[in-house]
């Protein structure tokens, strides 16, 4: 059993399920992510494990306790919410102590252990400031040294970094992944933004309408989406219909190069290839012929989608400093078979 184990947790509004038969089993000292889109269920499971919404059925356990019905007072869960929900007249330091001072804590202790929170998350020097005197990001490290203080077995985190601009929400996805780290405290965070989910956590639960699809290590999860949801949600996805021949794709006449399991010859099939994976080369030079129709600069990469035999295609070079294939110029697409994966249309997905 998990240090944090989800049971059959089910919550109904009526007769929508909003989280349908849900269950996790968490590692201690484990970084979670909970991905999806809006809707899926997410945020209400996380509400679920900090008591903040009642399950219709199921078990939470915590180190073998059931908490499934403590409130969030009882539970000692330390939760970071989307807004930071700090308290405007009170300094940094007094925003810190707050849950501190809840639990009775002597002050000295509190003291010591503020400023240590305050440490870990780089903000001693900014004790005495108010929230409205910081920044979007050192009011997020508040919000998690305020959680951290009171040693929590688990922190909670609700799409933390939603509210920051790109170029710091790329940074405190680290920042925030190496204080866990430092930490060791078990996390779960809800995200609906792939990169986070991919680049903070040891492994991501992908949920869809209320249930979850697939749990996995970020890599693997990249590599072997379980469904063409998570295929085209993970990342992009090319996906290409076609007929099973000869261990290949068949479209528009000619065997696409792919792995595949459980296809029957000329079954009706879909070839599933990662934008990265393929090469541009001249044409007639690879695997299938097309034409540049766009292409986008993206600074450490290059974007083109590709008018071809089997439908527009999608493919990511990296940026080798100089400029590539332009707009109209025609070209040949090249991919190992180890690259793609054949799946029924239905969303069977072979491993």
């Amino acid at each position: 059993m998990g240090f944090l184990t989800l049971e059959g947790l089910t919550r109904l509004y009526g007769d929508v399920a909003a989280v349908s038969d849900v269950h996790l089993s968490v590692a201690k000292g484990e970084f979670i992510s909970l991905l999806g889109p809006s809707g899926c269920g997410k945020t209400t499971t996380l509400q679920m494990i900090a008591g903040l919404v009642q399950p219709t059925s199921g078990r939470i356990t915590l180190d073998g306790r059931d908490i499934t019905q403590e409130k969030p007072d009882r539970g000692g869960l330390g939760i970071v919410f989307q807004s930071y929900a700090l308290f405007p007249h009170m300094t940094v330091a007094q925003n810190v102590s707050f849950g501190l001072e809840m639990r009775k804590v002597i002050r000295a202790e509190r003291e010591t252990r503020v400023k240590q929170a305050l440490a870990l998350v780089q903000l001693s020097a900014l004790a005495d400031r108010y929230p409205r005197q910081l920044s979007g990001g050192q009011r997020q490290r508040v919000a998690v040294a305020r959680a951290l203080v009171i040693d929590p077995p688990v922190l909670l985190l609700d799409e933390p970094l939603s509210n920051l601009d790109a170029k710091l929400r790329e940074e405190m996805q680290f920042e925030l992944r190496g204080i866990q780290q430092r930490v060791g405290t078990t996390t779960i965070m809800v995200t609906h933004d792939q990169s986070e989910a991919l680049s903070m956590s040891d492994r991501v639960v992908v949920m869809e309408k209320g249930r979850i699809m697939q749990v996995d290590a970020p890599y693997r999860l990249y590599e072997n989406p379980a469904t063409p949801f998570i295929s085209s949600f993970v990342g992009k996805m090319n996906r290409l219909p076609g007929v099973w021949r000869h261990g290949g794709v068949e479209i528009s006449g000619r065997v696409l190069p792919c792995e595949g399991a459980d296809l029957a010859d000329g079954a009706a099939a879909v070839l599933a290839i990662r934008p990265e994976k393929i090469s541009l080369r001249p044409r007639g030079a690879g695997v299938l012929d097309g034409q540049i129709k766009a292409r986008f600069f993206l600074g450490g990469s290059w974007y083109f989608t590709v008018e071809t035999p089997a439908g527009l295609i999608g493919v990511s070079l990296p940026n080798a400093g100089e400029e590539p294939a332009r707009e109209a110029d025609q070209v040949g697409l090249d991919w190992s078979s180890a690259s793609a994966r054949a799946s029924k249309p239905d969303g069977a997905h072979p491993t």
